[in-house]
């Protein structure tokens, strides 16, 4: 009798593990959702900084001291105080053009994203001749406060930026 009533157990150990199944695939999915909405706001910035405006780039980049940026200009700036400069610098530039990401590759865990790409459009150089892009991006992101922020961004060099 006693094996009767227990019966149902484990249908109900199999109902619980599926639905934990299914809440972390879902969470999963959410979070791919996010980084791609953040990558995209990214792009979005990348291109309004090259007319100059910095606000759009401030706001999808994480403030901490242990954000990097290593550009198509060259260098290795740790810190939001030298990545905000860096982009200051490139924004007085107004180097106009458009860049958008292609051949996207995202890894997403549960705080961390990877996204590699390739940058492709084109600016203009010192010399206001157009230049062509087509570089490889890497660009890391760490969910805070429930947003997807960007702590990481490392390109291949373009000879007209490289110092």
């Amino acid at each position: 009798m006693k094996s009767k009533k227990l019966a149902w157990v484990p249908g109900l150990i199999v109902t619980v593990i599926g639905l934990m199944a299914a809440n972390t695939a879902l969470a999963a999915e959410k979070n791919e959702q996010g980084v791609r909405q953040a990558v995209a706001q990214f792009y979005t910035a990348l291109n309004a900084m090259f007319t100059g405006e910095l606000g759009p780039i401030k706001e999808v980049w994480s403030h901490a001291n242990d954000v990097t940026y290593m550009g198509p200009g060259g260098g290795f700036e740790v810190g939001w105080d030298q990545v905000l400069a860096t982009w200051e610098t490139q924004a007085a530039k107004k180097l106009g053009g458009k860049v958008e990401p292609a051949d996207i590759r995202i890894t997403v865990g549960q705080d961390l994203a990877i996204v590699s790409d390739i940058e492709k459009g084109e600016n203009t150089n010192a010399d206001g001749k157009v230049e062509k892009v087509s570089i490889r991006a890497t660009n890391l992101f760490r969910k805070e406060g429930g947003k997807w922020k960007m702590i990481g961004h490392h390109t291949d060099l373009l000879p007209y930026l490289a110092k």
